[in-house]
């Protein structure tokens, strides 16, 4: 686990499982509280996290992608796209991300 941590496309996979964890739990758990208990409190506190994340993997997708040098058109795109699909991340990681990072590799 830790070899992901150490390649840039490695931490952006793990900052998109966060963002989309963050966007689950605020879509399923959160958001249904908040509307059929009348609790808003779940949805502050996830929407500031989830907010923040959000912003942190667009910015990183945007950083990862000119070191890299990926197309915009090819790749970049549908990473950014992923983040306002609930389980996008999740797709993008299994189906691009993955095949992209270097620890990927080495660890099979």
């Amino acid at each position: 686990m830790k070899q992901y941590f150490s390649t840039p496309i490695g931490r952006l996979r793990a900052l998109g499982f966060l963002e989309g964890s963050s966007m689950l739990l605020l879509l399923f758990i959160a958001m249904p509280v908040k509307y059929l208990m009348g609790e808003p409190a779940l949805v502050q506190s996830i929407g500031m996290l989830h907010g923040i994340l959000f912003v942190m993997f667009v910015l990183y997708t945007l950083a990862v992608s000119m070191q890299q040098r990926w197309s915009f058109f090819r790749i970049t795109w549908k990473v950014l796209l992923s983040s306002i699909i609930p389980f996008g991340t999740f797709y993008v990681d299994r189906k691009i991300l993955s095949r992209l990072d270097p620890a990927e590799a080495a660890a099979e």
